[in-house]
């Protein structure tokens, strides 16, 4: 009976959908990404770029402890993050070349994260999350 128990509560699991929240300042970061990706690629890049980062949400919030993600403790308590050099692409079309942001989130529940924010690879994470909380 326990194993019949816990089977019906892993099949609800994987029946469950992961979702991600997107913050005010992470909302603020996708808009001056896909901005800049429109000026600098065209139209067909932005939407490229803008199915990767949605590609790497959705991963994240699938495994958000996945083994390409870091614990960022130092920023703050609970913020994890993912470069989208990582993120698996589907179809050829979608593939970015070289994708150059980091996905800073953290874990509210199993099967839901908040992206906290979105940031250049060589933008310092640190000036970009108020003091560090305990």
């Amino acid at each position: 009976m326990w194993s019949d128990s816990r089977t019906r509560e892993a099949r609800n699991l994987s029946d469950s959908v992961a979702r991600f929240r997107i913050s005010h300042p992470a909302q603020s970061d996708l808009a001056h990404i896909l901005a800049t990706s429109a000026d600098r690629w065209g139209i067909e890049g932005r939407r490229r770029y803008a199915a990767t980062l949605a590609a790497a949400m959705r991963m994240l919030a699938a495994d958000p402890r996945g083994a390409l993600t870091h614990d960022r403790a130092e920023l703050m308590r609970g913020i994890r993050s993912f470069h989208t050099r990582h993120t698996p692409t589907q179809r050829s079309s979608e593939n970015v070349k070289a994708p150059v942001h980091v996905v800073y989130y953290r874990v509210v529940e199993a099967g839901l994260i908040d992206v906290v924010r979105v940031l250049h690879e060589h933008m310092e994470p640190s000036r970009h999350f108020g003091k560090k909380r305990t």
